[in-house]
Order: C-alpha cells, then structure tokens, then sequence
C-alpha cells in the first residue's frame, strides 16, 4: 500500500477504512512546558492569542512526531464565550470554571446571536486557520471542545446539575438542550475554520459522575443530536473507566471513541464497539507518559497497537510537564511496531 498523508490516514482509521499503519496522535490537549518554552507561545498567553495557540499546537507536530495538530489547550472556551468565569492558569496549569451563571435557575438564559464572536472562540477559529496556512492541506487539524453535559454543569456548577438530575428533569434537559446548541455551533464553525476532526471531550458525562442509565436516557440523545448535526468525522473522549456505557457511547454517531487506560482491555472494548466507532488511546497520560521510563512507553504503546487500537493516543489530556522525549518514544514505538 502507497504512504497515506497524515491525514488520509488519520481520516481513513477514524472511518473504518484501510490504512498503512496506526496513526499516532492525541485527540486530547496538547500543550507542554518544554515546548510552551521552545517556540515562546507559554499558558496562559497560549489560550487567547491566535498565533501562540497555533505556534504551541504546531510544535507537538513539527518537534515531537505527533501526526495531527489539536488546538485548543482546555475545556472552557464555550463556557466563557456563554457566561462562566474562567480562571486562566498558569503555565503549567489548565483554565478552569470558578463561577457559573445559572446556579439556582435559568432565567436569562438565552444563545447570544454573536455566540461566534465571544470570549476566545474566535481567537481558536483564527488559530485554525493560521495553522492551515503553515502546516498545508495533507496535515490534520483536530478542533477540541467541551461536550454538551460538561457545558451544561459549567452553566449551572456541577452541583446544581446533580441535583437536578435527580429532583428536577425539567431544568436539567433545558440546560442540556440549550448546551447541545451551543456546541452544535461551536464545533461547526471550528469545521468551516479549517478543522478536519472535532473532538469532544465530555468528562462530565463519566460513570463516575453520571449513572448508565442517565447516560441512556439523558445524555445519548443529546450527543445523538450533536453528532449528527455537526458536519465532521468525530471522536467522543469521556474520561474514567466507561465499561458500563461504552455500549451507548458506541451509538452516540462519532466515528472514534478515546478512552483512557482504565477500561483495561482494548479487544474487549472493541468487540463491544463492533463496527459502530472506532477505539483511541490509551497511553496512559499520568501514569505512562508523564514519568515513563521510555521503554515503558514503547512496550505500552506496542501493546495498545498489537491489541487492535485504531488510533494510537494519550488516554487523556497529555500532562503539562511530560517531556518531549516522551511523546517521541510513542511516535517511535508506532514506527519500531511496522520496522
């Protein structure tokens, strides 16, 4: 078989169809000290200025071999654009949600007709199309963002998001409608920037969080509703050990699935998968990537591959302080696999 481009690869494995090999990159942040350092684009500045949000998601492409290039570094660019406060970090700490506009009830809350034009969305829709311009047409971008249940606990605060799945249904699948639409937006408008795979990440939606049977009958028709409104090939990334929904997240419509290293078993997984979705991971960011050693990486990289993961990738968001020389090591282990 004739050498794919990255992202005939990327693209082709995230569908289902034939490639030359696994590709190896992450669906989940990219953004590291050591190269914040190298190209000068640090966190926070990194998180609203277009050209280092686009200088910084080069880099883990250009110096560290990971076949695409994800923007942005963080969870809360949606929820800010909608109201939240975000606290911006530092450099080597992600921004976060401290304070919510619809704690109590959700009077007032309304889609802005500029939703496109507020807060930072509009510096990542920018730092995708800088990237285009200086990676060309065969590299593939991947546009990250928060899901519709994670935005939906940022408008409310995760409590009150709690309490009204249990208490009050109403008020829960009113926020959830509305978060839908905000990301259904969102995500297409990162597509029309330039972006040629939307990833989500919804950790909110978690076993951990939320029962399997809110995920059924809550949470899956509106990531239903998402996936099939965004004009994409997708991949889904919920955090923690999602065995218990890993069926339902297999119908939500996304083309890959990314999941940490804690649902144990890739074959099992995937034979749950079937031909639905595709499986992504799952290196395990903390405790693989960040300390290592190399040959650890390799031999759990060479594993992940061996057992039929689809796309080689981080299982989570790649920790702020993980050396370059670690990522390369999974980049080269992909290699060291098809030598």
């Amino acid at each position: 078989m004739d050498e794919m481009t990255l992202k005939e690869r990327l693209l082709n494995a995230l569908e289902g169809k034939e490639v030359d090999k696994v590709p190896v990159c992450s669906v989940t942040q990219t953004g590291i000290v050591e190269l914040m350092d190298e190209v000068g684009a640090p966190w926070p500045e990194a998180h609203s200025d277009p050209e280092k949000l686009a200088k910084l998601a080069i880099a883990n492409y250009e110096l560290s071999g990971l076949e695409a290039v994800r923007v942005p570094y963080c969870l809360t660019v949606l929820a800010e654009a909608l109201g939240c406060e975000v606290n911006m970090g530092t450099k080597n700490r992600q921004p976060s949600v401290i304070a919510h506009p619809y704690p109590k009830d959700l009077e007032g809350m309304e889609m802005p007709d500029n939703l496109l034009d507020m807060g930072r969305i509009r510096a990542v829709l920018d730092s995708i199309k800088i990237i285009r311009e200086r990676v060309g047409p065969d590299i593939p971008i991947i546009g990250g963002m928060e899901g519709p249940v994670t935005l939906a606990s940022d408008l409310a605060s995760v409590k009150s998001f709690m309490k009204w799945s249990l208490k009050k249904p109403d008020m829960l699948r009113q926020v959830l409608d509305f978060a839908t639409d905000a990301t259904i937006a969102y995500a297409n408008s990162m597509v029309l920037a330039g972006a040629d795979v939307i990833s989500v990440a919804d950790p909110v939606a978690s076993p951990d969080l939320m029962s399997p049977d809110s995920f059924k009958n809550e949470l899956q028709p509106r990531l239903q509703n998402f996936s099939s409104n965004v004009d994409s090939v997708m991949v889904l990334h919920i955090c923690g050990n999602v065995n218990s929904i890993l069926n339902y997240m297999a119908d939500c419509g996304f083309e890959g699935l990314s999941v940490e290293e804690k649902v144990g078993s890739i074959k099992k997984a995937k034979e749950v998968l079937g031909d639905r979705s595709r499986l992504v991971g799952n290196i395990s960011s903390p405790f693989v990537l960040l300390p290592g050693p190399i040959d650890k990486i390799k031999e759990e990289s060479k594993k992940a591959i061996a057992e039929g993961v689809d796309v080689l990738a981080p299982g989570c968001g790649i920790a702020p302080m993980t050396p370059v020389s670690h990522i390369k090591a999974m980049v080269k282990a992909r290699d060291e696999y098809y030598a």
